[in-house]
């Protein structure tokens, strides 16, 4: 078994499955593993797959044009996700990738691939999908900005998927004229968005805490009237933890003003 082992990036499993499929070893010989997931074995050839943006968006272009756009945003969610392979024996996120496309690229038509959910390959990646989509639409509801003191609008957010660009898309639209920044904190990545133009995505591992707890006068009278509003129009007899962590996920509260102290 030929063993090619992929970054966890868009660009690294799209270079995967282009030197898999260009190695001529056989598709049946060949297995895709995210390379910090692996367990090795004997008797199987690892191959090291650096990420490469030209094989990358060759890969791409080559699902839209046989599967279609929408096919593609699908598997670009399924590799945002994150893969916890809580069974053993569940195959590599990267594998189920590459295995879909093979079956996709062998029908006449593959535009409704994903709809083949009796494929065990097929059926993973669209659970993985839709995990990364359910998360990017909570998000979309559940993220705060406030603003620091150098007027930038920053969010933290803690998700389980690599959704910040679902997010920085949406909120370039929305708010073109603010200069904005969204931090994942989980995966050590920001979006920052500058008036007027697109947004980028950087290393935040090095980001500096103390700057993005300051707080403009403003937004602190803002928090302070916010959570005193939530707080007078709570009726204590009324208090229903369970059906508000049902409403919005308590691994949101920490980022969310009015529930940060957990009440």
């Amino acid at each position: 078994m030929y063993i090619f082992l992929c970054e966890d990036s868009i660009d690294g499993i799209f270079t995967g499955i282009y030197d898999a499929w260009a190695s001529k070893y056989g598709h049946k010989n060949i297995q895709l593993c995210i390379n910090d997931t692996i367990t090795y074995e004997l008797f199987s050839e690892y191959i090291m797959v650096s990420p490469d943006s030209e094989k990358s968006e060759k890969v791409g272009r080559t699902i839209i044009a046989r599967l279609g756009m929408e096919v593609y945003q699908d598997i670009l969610q399924a590799i945002l996700a994150h893969d916890d392979k809580k069974k053993k024996e569940q195959p590599d996120k990267a594998d189920c990738i590459y295995r879909t496309l093979l079956y996709g690229f062998s029908l006449p038509d593959g535009h409704r691939i994903l709809q083949a959910l009796g494929n065990p390959y097929i059926a993973r990646v669209f659970e993985l999908s839709r995990s990364t989509g359910n998360e990017a639409h909570h998000l979309l509801g559940f993220l705060r900005f406030q603003e620091l003191e150098n007027g930038v609008l920053f969010s933290t957010i803690h998700p389980k998927n690599q959704v910040i660009s679902v997010l920085a898309e949406h909120f370039t639209d929305r708010l073109p004229q603010e200069h904005f920044m969204i931090y994942d904190a989980a995966h050590q990545i920001a979006a920052i968005h500058k008036a007027g133009s697109g947004y980028f995505l950087t290393d935040a591992s090095n980001l500096n805490q103390e700057v993005i707890t300051r707080l403009s006068p403003a937004e602190k009278e803002y928090q302070k009237l916010w959570c005193g509003f939530f707080d007078s129009i709570a009726i204590e007899a009324r208090k229903n933890p369970k059906l508000q962590s049902q409403n919005i996920p308590k691994r949101f509260w920490k980022d969310t003003v009015e529930l940060a102290s957990g009440k």
